[in-house]
């Protein structure tokens, strides 16, 4: 056995053969697939990321290094990363390292040199599941012998799965922290609005896009209470993408529904817009592989526009398309609301707006980084619903190009009310 060895085990016993990439050891978790052929920096610091192996279907990756400036936390936070062809070296004039010395400079063990293709097919085709990758002394027992696959598959099965998973406070800031406004009056010191973030996984851009418009931005951590939002008056509060299953997340949804029964601004993207879902009382679902890349189809049914957004989710929220629904929680104290936005490849629900509260949310990443600028404008939405108080308009309804069903995702529904 060669020292560059490595090998992935999949939970259902398939394995595939490779080389070392990165670090040499073993790493388990949630194997995910990203059809993003850029921004792979961003993807390894997406804190969304934690506990998952990502497989980049592209098949050439690291052609640019890695820089200071892309970063979208302050550590790599995939599990584990598989490629098919690593660069060699990098070109392009920001690179301070190669890929391959970033991750191993943090301990992440990766795997190169196999077929991503038929590996991302049998995923789509049996869903995400647990897996593991080997390499270095992970590949031998106490004797020095190569372990036998089924050592390799126990170690995988002994892994937690990502189902009922609560992890927002694995990854979220320690201590607060404030973003000031990029522009306005005195840059720095005077702002258009107030936000305070809450930091479920909060990438870095995003604040960043809020101080492009003025606004300044308290990012709190997730255990933040009612008290410690309401201590900074603030005009609207945010939720931010982060990792596990909404379901699990108790604490963040009580938070929420105090900031909705304040009637405060509200704008939650990804794990927000699941957390606003159950904030509302619908139910959420993990999908069978999930949407991760930067190339994914959206229809805002407000404007019957096609957007291209950046995705990164495994859970969804199960609310009904065909118009307007009362939200069910305690007897629909929350009123109407509708779907404002529905994924064209699979009609999963992409956003929600509140047509009796000030709050709406998206389930794709409109920071874009990496990814396609098409949703810049909901930041702008954030902004408009803070300065004027105005409720968005509603959303179209039942229109041809509007009305969409739940379509074929496979569900496994929570312990919320389904519709």
């Amino acid at each position: 056995m060669s020292e560059q060895t490595a090998v992935l085990v999949l939970e259902d016993g398939r394995t595939f053969t490779g080389r070392a990439f990165g670090a040499r050891g073993s790493t388990v978790g949630e194997i995910v697939f990203n059809t993003g052929m850029t921004g792979y920096q961003e993807t390894l610091t997406d804190p969304s990321y934690h506990r998952q192996i990502v497989v980049m279907t592209a098949p050439h990756v690291g052609n640019t290094g890695v820089n200071e400036e892309d970063p979208e936390s302050t550590r790599i936070w995939v599990a584990g990363f598989v490629v098919r062809d690593p660069a060699i070296r990098p070109s392009n004039w920001r690179s301070t390292r190669t890929l391959d010395d970033a991750l191993a400079g943090e301990g992440v063990v990766g795997i190169s040199d196999l077929d991503t293709r038929a590996l991302t097919r049998h995923l789509r085709e049996r869903g995400v599941m647990r897996a593991g990758i080997f390499s270095g002394e992970a590949l031998l027992d106490a004797a020095g012998r190569r372990k036998v696959e089924q050592d390799l598959l126990d170690e995988v099965t002994a892994a937690p799965v990502m189902a009922g998973a609560d992890l927002a406070r694995e990854v979220t800031v320690a201590e607060p922290y404030v973003v000031e406004p990029k522009r306005g009056p005195a840059s720095g010191t005077d702002a258009v609005a107030t936000v305070v973030a809450i930091d479920l996984g909060i990438k870095s851009m995003t604040p960043q896009r809020l101080a492009e418009r003025g606004v300044r931005t308290h990012v709190l951590p997730a255990t933040a209470t009612t008290q410690d939002v309401l201590a900074l008056a603030p005009d609207g509060v945010f939720f931010s993408n982060g990792p596990g299953d909404p379901a699990a997340a108790v604490h963040e949804v009580e938070l929420l529904r105090d900031v909705l029964d304040r009637r405060i601004p509200f704008f939650g993207i990804c794990y927000g817009n699941q957390l606003l879902g159950r904030a509302l009382g619908y139910g959420t679902y993990k999908l069978q592989y999930g949407h991760r890349g930067v190339n994914q189809p959206v229809l805002d049914r407000r404007t019957g526009k096609v957007e291209i957004t950046a995705h990164n989710h495994g859970f969804a929220v199960d609310a009904p398309t065909d118009g307007e629904s009362v939200a069910p929680h305690d007897e629909g104290r929350y009123g109407r609301v509708v779907v404002s936005h529905v994924a064209l490849n699979d009609q999963v629900v992409e956003g929600l707006e509140c047509l009796d509260l000030p709050a709406f949310s998206v389930q794709y990443h409109p920071e874009a980084a990496a990814g396609p600028h098409d949703a810049d404008y909901l930041f702008d939405r954030f902004v408009d619903l803070m300065t004027t108080g105005s409720v968005p308009d509603r959303a179209v309804g039942d229109t041809a190009e509007g009305s969409a069903s739940t379509g074929d995702a496979t569900k496994e529904t929570t312990d919320a009310p389904s519709h």
